[in-house]
């Protein structure tokens, strides 16, 4: 299935998902999300794909937790995936554990094809080859093959605890060594609190959780490497920015409590045209007269409040964005491109990296399609997230300037 191994450089498959809602609906959505999931691996053929879940076991994993097994099973078992016959996947299941418990799932499939890949062993300080198919959930805490973290309990004081952190592995491939960092960061708890100022009080939370693993995985303790982060940014849209905007002729009513007198909801009217609603914002309900506005053109309009990632710009890249945000989308599986009145929609869902790592992206004179980013499943219901993915070729020789110190490591 992967294309031939040729001197373009092995084929990549990078792909970001929020299970959660996978786990609620087995019968469909499970199958639908394979199924596309299977038919984005057999357009791209890659010989490695690395895919980071966030919300494994999904919002009541306690109940959930035992279908995540079945989920891998069918990954690791399925006709479209036989080609790969060597897989890692990292389950962090352990929500008795609260201190540690993340909900990050790693699953990396390796093609019979691909001869020289290791993955490194962050306690043994270097890289093993790689051998069969092993899935590691209840000895997480003692394998050396990742480095996991929460962030700390006071970046989000609003949660008792909270499952977001991140999970980072490291592989060698063709000569070229990079880190895999699965993330999923803090989400907007309220939207009348989202929209009280610009930036968001949140943005202020995920930038600084995002800070700690940028410094984290580019410290002094192991060499510093190309690396990938993928995961459920919870990157919102400048909320304030964005409603201003989308009512920007309407008025707004203001509803209080009557118990506490704290603001309820706000509703946007019209000046005119019978004084219709608008968007009515409440702290779970974002209500707006108009979806078709994230979608058309695929709301690649709204990308100018699209602002978390501005202050990293140094440090963090990313291919233009064409496809409609990936959140939240209605989990009912007759709803595929519909959203839910519960946030407003945005990009949550991305694929980031090092300056270093996209000189590793490679674009052929011969091959149109050679880099890909986009969804998976437009058209289908994914659950409230859809699947992000990035497809390139890895430039072979790209890590050159590292092979002497990786020599040692690479299986010719």
């Amino acid at each position: 299935m992967a294309g031939k191994l040729t001197a373009q450089g092995a084929g990549i498959l990078l792909v970001t998902a929020n299970v959660g809602s996978l786990f609620e609906d087995l019968e469909n959505l499970q199958k639908t999300w394979l199924r596309e999931f299977y038919q984005t691996v057999q357009a791209h053929r890659p010989h490695f794909v690395a895919v980071h879940c966030q919300e494994v076991g999904g919002k009541n994993y306690e109940a959930s937790m035992t279908h995540v097994d079945s989920f891998i099973k069918e990954l690791l078992s399925s006709e479209a995936m036989k080609e790969f016959n060597r897989a890692r996947v990292y389950l962090d299941k352990n929500y008795k554990s609260q201190e540690q418990f993340t909900a990050l799932g790693c699953c990396y499939f390796l093609h019979e094809s691909l001869k020289n890949i290791q993955q490194f062993d962050f306690k043994a300080k270097k890289f093993k080859k790689v051998v069969g198919k092993e899935i590691y959930s209840d000895t997480l805490a003692s394998t050396g093959m990742l480095e996991k973290e929460k962030f700390p309990q006071d970046y989000f004081p609003e949660c008792k605890w909270s499952r977001k952190g991140f999970i980072r592995t490291r592989w060698t491939l063709a000569d070229c060594a990079f880190d895999l960092v699965n993330i999923h960061l803090f989400h907007d708890a309220s939207n009348l609190v989202a929209w009280e100022k610009s930036p968001s009080v949140y943005s202020g939370t995920r930038q600084k959780a995002l800070g700690y693993i940028l410094d984290r995985i580019t410290d002094q303790r192991y060499e510093r490497l190309p690396y990938f982060l993928f995961g459920d940014f919870n990157f919102r849209l400048d909320s304030k920015q964005v409603i201003e905007s989308l009512c920007s002729t309407a008025t707004m009513q203001t509803v209080r409590a009557a118990d506490t007198n704290e603001v309820d909801k706000l509703i946007f009217r019209e000046s005119d045209n019978d004084r219709k609603v608008v968007l009515q914002l409440e702290k779970k309900l974002f209500n707006y007269i108009n979806q078709d506005v994230f979608r058309e053109d695929n709301g690649t309009l709204l990308l100018v409040y699209d602002k978390e990632l501005s202050v990293f710009k140094d440090r963090l890249h990313e291919l233009e964005i064409s496809f409609p945000p990936s959140y939240p989308y209605s989990e009912d599986s007759s709803q595929g491109k519909q959203y839910m009145n519960t946030r407003c929609p945005a990009w949550c869902d991305r694929i980031l990296m090092s300056a270093s790592a996209k000189d590793l992206l490679i674009k052929s004179e011969n091959e149109e399609k050679s880099i890909t980013y986009d969804n998976i499943g437009p058209n289908v219901c994914m659950g409230d997230h859809k699947p992000v993915y990035l497809f390139f070729r890895l430039s072979t020789g790209a890590g050159k300037p590292h092979a002497h110190k990786h020599k040692c490591c690479v299986v010719q």
